[in-house]
């Protein structure tokens, strides 16, 4: 594996985001001093918070999987989860609803979600669940240490008996005809395909080896942060600075400075960034640093790097979401703490999202109500409702500028699809609200006003995907969703674990460091 060349005694991560905390913590773990520098007020990232009247209303992720990856990147510190955060198993992870009426809880547990495909859809079906199962967790085993959790220098790396593992698992075929293999009942093969919509690729066209992210969802189990998802950046940064990482808030990154003096990298060895400067005029501050890790969004880090790496082919991005935070004075007893409302149309759906950038005529919709397993989001008696809505990308749908009239309206039907659909009043019993809309992705620096970032194309996955190492920086590596490995809540803290690794190299021991700075 290749890492950075020269000193790397004081790294600088540019945000506070998921990547850049547990990058910071697992260079801190290395003996490493970190600068953490974040343009906003607070920590978080995506993984953000407002309040209002009392309502305190997560802005990003709501599903959380695989806290083991939050327990290593605690650990680097010699810190804990079980100090840090009151994780509230899930059960069940989610509820589907159908447009025919009939509803499935999702169980991660094995005996309790054969006994509910039973119920829903009898005992064949269940037998093909615990096939299924079977498969989803050797297409985990094989992935997750040679394809995921890994740092890429060439596609050659693919080269490895685990790929003929993948092979012969049937992960180059396609999704939506692997997972058939095993469920006939096509409501169930939703409930195992729809991640697919977080690669960016409808099921139909998606490799089958993303049923890798159906097992973080319905076998390793899900979770809750007691104190809302933001409780999970809030705990990292804590744990960051009891160990020694200096946070630079209300810090934004305006250029690089860079020994060459030039305004782009280009190619070769390539010359080092020797400061991180934020501000303007007389309002900039300089940073020094031996080593840089840049987790924004891909236009926004290449950018500060003066040019985007060359490929041959441009990057497709996945399609974006409109989500309506709601806080209500009641709540329906139909809900989950997931619920995943399926309308009738699914092929359908995805040709809308993906290729002809029609907004979904007949929208399947993630409503989380956090309220069901923490009541302290929300005032007394109060509820919160996130509604996810996908929809296409700025690129390929309505523009920014299209949206700031399509918001409001779009915010109207889906109040009235929702209703239709058995929330009945919700829209009276709205108190407090915030609608977000591609436009604010775009405003936030998100390329084609999608937080979801480049697609898992074939061609953007793995070593295809835009690679952590920066050609022509020799001190700089990428962390976040738009490189190595990927979209999704593990995966971007996978990220920010492999850029640590290429600053201070695989399997290298750094002094080590326990809360509050002190060298162990």
């Amino acid at each position: 594996m290749r890492t950075l060349d020269g000193p790397t005694d004081h790294v600088v991560v540019v945000g506070a985001g998921l990547a850049g905390l547990s990058a910071a913590l697992h260079l801190l773990g290395a003996g490493r001093a970190v600068t953490v520098v974040e343009r906003g007020t607070r920590p978080g990232g995506r993984a953000g918070r407002i309040e209002r009247g009392g309502y305190r209303i997560d802005t990003g992720p709501t599903v959380l999987t695989m806290p083991e990856l939050v327990e290593e990147a605690l650990a680097a510190v010699g810190d804990t989860l079980a100090d840090r955060l009151d994780l509230i198993p899930l059960h069940p992870a989610y509820r589907a609803r159908f447009a025919d009426g009939a509803a499935l809880d999702v169980h991660t547990g094995a005996d309790a979600m054969t006994a509910e495909v039973e119920r829903f859809a009898g005992t064949r079906e269940a037998h093909g669940y615990r096939r299924l199962r079977h498969w989803l967790e050797k297409l985990y085993a094989v992935q997750m240490r040679r394809f995921i959790d890994t740092n890429f220098d060439s596609p050659l790396r693919l080269l490895h008996p685990d790929l003929l593992r993948l092979a012969a698992l049937g992960g180059f075929g396609r999704l939506d005809a692997r997972i058939g293999s095993f469920l006939s009942d096509e409501r169930l093969r939703r409930v195992f395909s729809f991640q697919a919509l977080y690669a960016g690729i409808p099921p139909a066209k998606a490799l089958a080896a993303y049923a890798v992210i159906a097992y973080m969802d319905t076998v390793a189990g899900v979770y809750f942060p007691r104190g809302g998802m933001y409780a999970l950046p809030r705990a990292m940064a804590d744990a960051a600075a009891d160990a020694g990482a200096d946070f630079r808030y209300g810090h934004d990154v305006t250029r690089l400075e860079r020994s060459g003096g030039g305004r782009a990298f280009g190619g070769g060895s390539g010359d080092r960034i020797t400061a991180v400067i934020t501000g303007r005029g007389d309002d900039q501050v300089r940073i020094p640093c031996d080593a840089v890790v840049l987790t924004p969004d891909l236009p926004v880090t290449y950018r500060l790097l003066g040019r985007p790496p060359r490929r041959p082919v441009a990057l497709r991005f996945s399609p974006s979401a409109v989500i309506l935070h709601a806080g209500t004075d009641r709540t329906w007893p139909g809900l989950g703490h997931h619920t995943i409302s399926f309308g009738q149309a699914w092929q359908g759906t995805f040709r809308e999202l993906t290729h002809t950038g029609s907004l979904m005529s007949d929208p399947s919709l993630l409503i989380t109500r956090p309220t069901a397993t923490d009541p302290s989001l929300a005032p007394p008696g109060r509820h919160l409702h996130y509604i996810l809505a996908p929809c296409p990308n700025t690129r390929i749908g309505p523009g920014v500028q299209e949206w700031t009239d399509l918001g409001p309206r779009y915010r109207d039907s889906l109040l009235t699809e929702l209703q239709r659909r058995g929330l009945d009043g919700l829209g009276a019993a709205i108190e407090e609200e915030c609608l977000v809309t591609p436009a604010d992705w775009a405003a936030e620096g998100h390329a084609a006003g999608t937080p979801f970032s480049a697609a898992h194309t074939f061609a953007q996955t793995g070593p295809f995907r835009p690679r952590n190492l920066v050609r022509g920086a020799a001190n700089a590596v990428l962390a976040g969703c738009g490189t190595t490995p990927g979209v999704g809540v593990p995966t971007v803290l996978i990220s920010g674990k492999l850029a640590a690794a290429r600053v201070t190299g695989a399997g290298a021991r750094g002094t080590g460091r326990v809360p509050g700075g002190r060298r162990a």
